[in-house]
This record gives structure tokens, sequence and C-alpha cells, in this order.
């Protein structure tokens, strides 16, 4: 049972919310509430704005309703960011935090964790049907190593899977965790890190559809931001990085915009400006108090046309 002295440490909290740039009256989106530190903050630059807070898991909303109880200007949406158009119309900002939070991860019995016993679960919203037990144990062999590949760029993708299918049924993360070892060669079990990482991240972004999530966000939100509106991810492995780079620089770029034809009153602006060209990362201090923020990158887009 989730408890509110569950400790979640918000990754890169000032520089997130110094990108946001936050308005006193303007209508601000948190897709991503989680235990509420990001959407905090906010809440303590706005004056007569307001703010639309969105998550999958309502233990998340629960806590951070107790959290945020003294503010009065907080809309929670208990659905997937992903949907937020349904929600909103034109926002002063948008703020994603895409890693999974520190309760989530601790809590055996929401099966996130390589390193407690839990079922097989991990299913950010509690209502959805797909759990990574039914992956485990449905997928076929070759499903399986390809998730392993495409969501982890897992090397002992093909194994792995081969020996899960070969000991199925598995109903706890502890069984999966024995069985990915029992794939893996002594030199690599030797190496740093936990060998089931990888396997476990590509589990949970299939049960979730993340990367989907995330495309179709990037396809929608520019619909829903006013003129000088900020849109700041932080991201927290290669593959949903690589996602907003492209779009952000894909919304930045102006094609044909050298084309001597033109005379520089007809040339074609950007509808965006990036607000940072390299990923802020944590510093050395943050990541002494909160080590999940390593593999943290934070990018910033700024709409400056229609």
């Amino acid at each position: 049972m989730t408890s509110l002295t569950t400790k979640h440490i918000s990754v890169l909290l000032d520089e997130t919310v110094d990108m946001l740039s936050v308005k006193e009256n303007g209508i601000y989106v948190d897709g991503t509430l989680g235990r509420g530190g990001h959407s905090k903050k906010i809440l303590e630059k706005l004056k007569g704005g307001k703010l639309y807070v969105f998550d999958l898991d309502e233990n998340a909303i629960n806590e951070s309703k107790e959290i945020l109880k003294a503010y009065d200007n907080v809309i929670y949406i208990h659905d997937n960011f992903m949907n937020m158009n349904r929600y909103v119309d034109k926002v002063d900002g948008i703020l994603l935090d895409l890693g999974v939070s520190s309760p989530q991860f601790d809590e055996a019995e929401r099966g996130f964790s390589y390193r407690f016993d839990g079922p097989l679960d991990m299913r950010m919203n509690q209502e959805d049907r797909l759990t990574a037990a039914e992956v485990v144990n449905t997928y076929s062999e070759k499903e399986l190593a390809d998730i392993f590949y495409r969501y982890s760029e897992e090397p002992f993708a093909r194994p792995i899977a081969r020996k899960i299918v070969e000991n199925r049924p598995i109903s706890t993360t502890l069984q999966l965790v024995e069985v990915i070892k029992s794939a893996l060669p002594q030199k690599v079990l030797k190496k740093k890190g936990h060998p089931a990482k990888q396997v476990f991240q590509a589990l949970r972004i299939e049960v979730n559809h993340e990367l989907d999530s995330l495309k179709t966000f990037l396809e929608r939100f520019d619909g829903m931001l006013n003129t000088d509106g900020r849109v700041v991810i932080i991201t927290f492995h290669s593959l949903e990085d690589k996602l907003v780079k492209y779009r952000f620089k894909e919304l930045s770029s102006v094609e044909d915009d050298l084309r001597i034809a033109k005379r520089p009153e007809e040339v074609e602006k950007a509808k965006y400006r990036l607000l940072v060209h390299k990923a802020v990362i944590a510093d050395e201090e943050e990541l002494e108090i909160n080590p999940r923020a390593k593999s943290a990158k934070l990018r910033g887009i700024e709409k400056i046309g229609d």
C-alpha cells in the first residue's frame, strides 16, 4: 500500500520549471504528475493561473492531492498525457517528466523493480488489461526478442527470449530475474549494473505503450500551445530522447530558407525556437542526492509564431 512517507525526488526540478518560464496568470499542464514535485514548484509561481495535471496512476493522483492541498487552482485528470487535447484548449506551457516515480519502483506489488519480489505487473494504470505477466507468458519468442532489442537495445535479446519461453509460466519479478541471468554469460553477470535492467525497461515500455504515447503527444501539442508557450520534456533513455530531439528540431527548422529565389521578407519563419541546443543534465550535486537522475535529459522548445 502506498503511503505519503514514500520518498520521491523530482529530477532537474529547478532547471525544468525555470525553462518553463511560468507566467503568473498562465495556464499550464503537468502531463506526468507523479508525486507532485514539479507541479508544486509551478503552483508556487502561479497567482491567477491554473494548472492541469495528468497521471495514469491513481495512487500518484491521490498522494499529490494531499501534497498540493494548499492550492485550489489544480485540475486533476486520470488519463494518459497523450490525450490532453481532450481536456485543454490553449495553454502557456506543458511539462513532461517521462521517468517512473520512485514509489512505483520501490513498491514490490507494482512489479516494476528487479530488486524486490512481486507479481509481474508493471501497469502505470491499474485499470489497463495488459500486464508484464501476459507479455512474458504469451508473446512468441520472436516478439519478446524484438521488444527487448527495440526498446532497450539488449544485446542478448534472443537467448533471453528463448530462456523465458522454455521456463514459462513465470509469475514473479524475481523468477524472471533468475531466468534472465540463466541466459547470460558469466562475463556479463560480473559487470557493474543489474543484468535484468534492460529487459525490465523494455517490458515496462511495452505494457504502458510509452513510446506510442510520446509520439502521439509530440504530434498534437502544437495545436494546444499559445504563442510564446513552451514545452519542456525530461527523458530517461535514448529512444525517448531521440523522438523529442528530432521533433523539436523539425519544428524549429525551416526548409528552403536559403533559396536565393526568395526575397528575405518572403522567407518562411520557423514556428518554434529551441530553448537549449544541448540537453540539460543533472549536476554532481544532484546526482549525489538522487542517483536516478543520471540518465535524465531535459529539452525545451518555445512557440514563436502560428
